[in-house]
This record gives C-alpha cells, sequence and structure tokens, in this order.
C-alpha cells in the first residue's frame, strides 16, 4: 500500500473512533483504563506529543478539547459521573498487576 494512502485512512479512521468515543459519552474514562489501559486523556496526550514531534504547538488542553470535543471542563460537568468503588478497585487491581510484570 502506498504511505500516503495508509496515512489518509489511519488520519480517517482516528477521526472516526475520536467521533465514536464524542458520541458515546456514557463511556466512563475509568471503564476505558480498566478495559483497555487508555482514555480520552490518553489519546489527548499522545495527540500533543505527536505535534510536538512535528513541531507544532498544541498543548494538553488543546488537545484534550480537540478529543472531547469541547472543554475538557465542561464534558467532564456534564458526563462524568464519579466513580463507583468497583471501578476504582478494578482500575487498581489492573494497575498492580501492570507494576508486578
Amino acid at each position: 500500500m502506498d504511505k500516503q494512502i495508509q496515512t489518509e485512512l489511519e488520519a480517517a479512521t482516528f477521526r472516526r473512533f475520536v467521533n465514536h468515543l464524542q458520541n458515546h459519552t456514557e463511556v466512563q474514562n475509568i471503564e476505558l483504563m480498566v478495559l483497555a489501559d487508555f482514555c480520552r486523556n490518553c489519546l489527548a496526550k499522545w495527540y500533543a506529543a505527536a505535534a510536538e514531534e512535528q513541531g507544532e504547538a498544541i498543548d494538553y488542553e488543546q488537545a484534550r478539547e480537540l478529543i472531547y470535543g469541547m472543554p475538557y471542563s465542561e464534558w467532564k460537568e456534564k458526563f462524568q459521573k464519579e466513580a463507583t468503588p468497583e471501578q476504582l478497585a478494578a482500575y487498581n487491581q489492573k494497575q498492580q498487576a501492570k507494576a508486578d510484570q
């Protein structure tokens, strides 16, 4: 496959993935962290890091706004729920398992 086509496909896939997360606000970051070991904030960090590697001035907060589709504070107020004790326990268990590796 041509490298340019591959890059375009990857970019389109990423945009679709971000749009999917923006449309599924019921999915909490803690759930993503437990199940997939990443969350929206991780994507924003990766985005900001990639921008920096390319010499672009996009900071973490700007990247979060791109990923969340709105300022993080607004998303948090509208959609973020308090993590349940079960979610926190699962997250802590996962973190401990990673540390033990």
